[in-house]
């Protein structure tokens, strides 16, 4: 058994699990702290429902998070001891610095917001999410940082006594050119990720609501008050927060809670697209120029090509491009994909695999041409449902309206995955598409001065001398550990998205910006405490 196979499905495996939750939580701490912010400016109790709802939900992403990661940089050490020998001068940087500041900044605030509320002034308060936020988007930029390091390696100088790369500049490392394009796409991937799960969780109570609401109306008996005075109690409902719900408060909750949410999580996915779409086609072209054999694969592009076209549809034996055929293709939109021009030439996988042979020795250079082809289209297939969640989102509430079609809030929910799954094959994609190298080559580092040409690593080079079994059995271990925290991830979203925000007549009166808060909403004879507890 191959140690080298093991590790990477070990690697592979454990980072996959964790990138379930990072977007998430990237995307999900700022939106919180707008729900905080509206209420804070406006007064309205609504919003620091929404905002304790998906506070939680948020902390329980965030601890999840935290326990899957932990294990992320144990790895390096443990199967790809190698690896960290080779770049830990350079590497190690941008990792102290992820837990030294931006772990402990987002760690910290987001302790001081949980218990918080009763201790902090208002504004104080709100800041510490606000802080919380930014130190988990930071987190996600040292991250990158270095992992666009292992992508295209800069800011580093050649030791060739050590025979090994040592940092020069911690700034070029940061601000290095696939760092720029790689994280606004993440952080718009993860923006697109929340926004989808605050929004299908907003269309599903919202629609619950109003049929609710007709239900209760439907069912009261010849005769009796109906509106205001309308109080059904569905004693087998499952759902705790809807016991004692009139239909009006139920209605109440659809126009002034859930669809106001909604609506922000809908254009904050629109706007999200949109960003997706632009950094993704600017992080493509620096991919032509700094990783060509990574973009030839995605398109199975296997030989040279002018006025190459984008492959949709591809059959056959990709990875030895043999026979493969191209069933559907847009004509030339490849070439201006890579350089804004319908008639340029673009390299294939079998011309870069003979410069990759005269540059590095024998070997095979290419990537699996049959993952990273389908993981590309994933990408892009996947996200496609968010689009389609928003749009027809939009489309719905437009003028007011509340929509109410079971159908729709069914179809809200289950588009959640699909940002998720897209986030998963984008990351798939773009660690497969660089292989066989754990620390690709700089193609711009000939002639250069700090030896940049000798700073290559691939995944034979880096891996541990461990016997194949042995990570086999760390590879049953977190694959088992891991299955296990995702099933207790989903149990416990489940049940505090179900169980819902807190009733809005359950609490002190709340001081808005200019006072104590004044609300409209019916009056009810339940005690009046404010719950949020964790």
């Amino acid at each position: 058994m191959d140690a080298l196979d093991v590790s990477r499905w070990q690697f592979g495996i454990t980072t996959v699990y964790h990138f379930i939750l990072v977007p998430l939580t990237i995307g999900l701490a700022p939106m919180v702290a707008i729900m905080q912010t509206v209420w804070v400016v406006t007064g309205k109790q609504q919003w620091l429902r929404a905002t304790k709802f998906f506070g939680k939900l948020l902390l329980i992403n965030f601890a999840l998070g935290v326990a899957t990661g932990i294990v992320q940089e144990f790895q390096f050490g443990m199967n790809w001891s190698e690896y960290s020998r080779f770049v830990g001068d350079v590497f190690g940087g941008p990792l102290a610095l992820e837990g030294l500041v931006a772990f402990f900044l987002e760690s910290t605030f987001l302790g001081l917001w949980i218990f918080g509320w009763d201790r902090l002034p208002k504004k104080v308060h709100l800041m510490t999410i606000w802080m919380v936020a930014i130190g988990v988007n930071a987190s996600a930029w040292f991250i990158i940082a270095a992992n666009s390091w292992m992508q295209h390696p800069v800011g580093a100088q050649w030791n060739e006594e050590k025979q090994r790369p040592e940092l020069k500049s911690l700034w070029d490392v940061m601000t290095n050119s696939t760092t720029l394009a790689a994280f606004p796409h993440t952080i718009a991937g993860a923006f697109l990720t929340a926004g989808t799960f605050v929004a299908a969780i907003g269309c599903w109570w919202m629609v619950r609501n109003m049929r609710r609401a007709k239900k209760l109306r439907e069912d009261v008996p010849v005769g009796a008050p109906v509106g205001d005075g309308s109080s059904v109690a569905v004693a087998d409902d499952p759902e705790p927060s809807m016991n004692g719900k009139t239909a009006d408060q139920l209605e109440h909750d659809a126009k002034t809670l859930y669809r106001p949410v909604t609506r922000l999580a809908l254009w904050i996915m629109i706007i999200s697209g949109v960003a997706l779409a632009i950094t993704g086609d600017q992080q493509a072209k620096l991919m032509f120029k700094q990783q060509p054999m990574k973009m030839a694969s995605a398109e199975s592009l296997c030989t040279t090509e002018t006025g190459a076209g984008f492959s949709i549809l591809a059959i056959g034996t990709q990875n030895n491009c043999e026979s493969v055929t191209h069933l559907i293709e847009i004509p030339g939109m490849l070439s201006f994909l890579a350089d804004n021009d319908f008639n340029s030439t673009l390299q294939g996988v079998e011309e870069l695999q003979a410069e990759h042979v005269a540059n590095f020795g024998p070997g095979n250079y290419k990537p699996n041409l049959f993952v990273t082809y389908w993981a590309f289209r994933a990408m892009i297939g996947w996200a496609l449902g968010s689009a389609a969640l928003a749009l027809l989102g939009l489309w719905l509430m437009r003028r007011g309206r509340i929509p109410d079609s079971k159908k729709f809030a069914t179809f809200a929910i289950w588009m959640i995955p699909t940002p998720f799954l897209a986030n998963s094959s984008g990351w798939i994609f773009t660690e497969m598409g660089r292989q066989p190298w754990m620390v690709a080559p700089n193609p711009s580092s000939q002639g250069d001065t700090n030896g940049l040409e000798n700073i290559h690593l691939t995944v034979q080079e880096g891996v541990s001398q461990h016997s194949g079994y042995q990570v086999l059995v760390t590879l049953i271990i977190f694959t088992l550990l891991y299955g296990g925290l995702g099933v207790i991830w989903f149990t416990l979203i489940r049940k505090y998205t179900r169980e819902g925000p807190a009733p809005a007549d359950s609490g002190p009166p709340i001081d808005g910006p200019d006072g104590p808060e004044t609300d409209d909403r019916p009056e009810s004879d339940e005690p009046k405490q404010l719950s949020f507890a964790y």
